[in-house]
């Protein structure tokens, strides 16, 4: 009787431990499953946030305020994280290290410019080798393995400015070029459209060309310098935003704003408002804020494989006064991103 009892005991104990094993078991496999499914979704959830780096030619500057701008409302739209940094003012070998540095991070996609030939496309070409998309905004590197370009057609503007200089005026003009740049492309552009847009024109010549490096101050200078050495000068091209508003202020002081034409880029404020007054007589209307946007819905379907046309341009107009105000405003008002 005892062996019977003894053997049934053993037999439950046995079936017990069989059974607290199997639950322990399927408890571990359980956690050990939700916790697999859960830093699956945590990794999912991690990659669908793309970051992206918009580095513009330079941060003060209110055309580039209005790329920003555009850029960060599709960020927003997108939920991706965008990061704004450039120089301060233009500087190539800060615009390239930023560059450098950007790539060195692993970000997901860059947005730059393609300002020169020999600096910019190599370094493109590097980032590009890392896996690291490139798209080139407001300037393009077309020699560059960019995946593609969006802005504005810079010959095509340059163009239209000088089809409007001969439409507005009559008998002799010597012109003045103001550049921003002598070496970046896009400025090169502008000045090779307006002179091939005015070459056949007897009655226009263009008797000088200097370079602003982008600001207000050196393009009055220049202006000044240009209107004591060639007092004929009774017309001006500025190829940048900040190029008509220093000519414009020297032409003031002069007060020859009423026989000198001024043709400028941009609608920056004070731009419209020598517009509005009538010294500055027209200028080429871009699309930054456009520009900025369409740049990063652009990206985010590049890294989710999708194709993106190699060019894009956005519109390109030459406005005056009476076609003021603008609209859409978004391209030209400047606001705090």
């Amino acid at each position: 009787m005892r062996r019977w009892w003894k053997r049934l005991f053993y037999a439950g104990g046995i079936s017990l431990f069989i059974g607290s094993a199997s639950l322990t078991t399927y408890c571990a496999w359980n956690v050990y499953m939700y916790s697999g499914v859960g830093e699956e979704k945590t990794l999912a959830k991690a990659k669908d946030t793309y970051h992206f780096v918009l580095v513009p030619e330079e941060l003060d500057n209110d055309y580039w305020r209005l790329v920003e701008k555009g850029a960060k409302a599709a960020a927003r739209e997108l939920d991706v994280d965008l990061e704004y940094i450039g120089p301060r003012q233009a500087n190539i070998d800060e615009h390239l290290r930023i560059l450098k540095k950007a790539a060195a991070a692993k970000v997901d996609g860059i947005i730059t410019q393609g300002l020169t030939e020999v600096e910019f496309v190599p370094v493109i070409n590097e980032i590009v080798d890392k896996n690291i998309p490139v798209l080139t905004i407001d300037t393009d590197a077309p020699t560059s393995r960019r995946v593609g370009y969006i802005g504005t057609d810079n010959y095509y503007a340059g163009f239209i400015a000088g089809r409007a200089l001969v439409e507005d005026t009559q008998g002799m003009v010597n012109v003045a070029i103001i550049t921003g740049s002598l070496t970046a492309v896009h400025q090169q552009q502008r000045v090779r459209g307006f002179r091939d847009a005015v070459k056949n024109e007897k009655r226009i010549r263009i008797v000088a060309v200097e370079e602003s490096h982008i600001t207000r101050v050196q393009a009055a200078e220049k202006t000044y310098t240009i209107l004591k050495k060639h007092p004929e000068v009774n017309a001006f091209y500025g190829t940048s935003a900040l190029d008509a508003i220093g000519i414009a202020r020297v032409v003031e002081q002069f007060h020859r704003e009423q026989e000198t034409y001024i043709i400028g880029f941009d609608t920056l404020p004070e731009t419209i408002e020598y517009l509005q007054k009538g010294t500055i007589e027209a200028t080429v209307v871009q699309e930054p804020y456009e520009m900025g946007y369409r740049a990063v819905k652009m990206m985010a379907d590049i890294v989710a494989g999708h194709d993106v046309p190699a060019i894009t341009n956005t519109e390109t107009k030459v406005i005056r006064k009476e076609d003021l105000p603008l609209r859409p405003a978004r391209n030209y008002e400047v606001k705090t991103p």
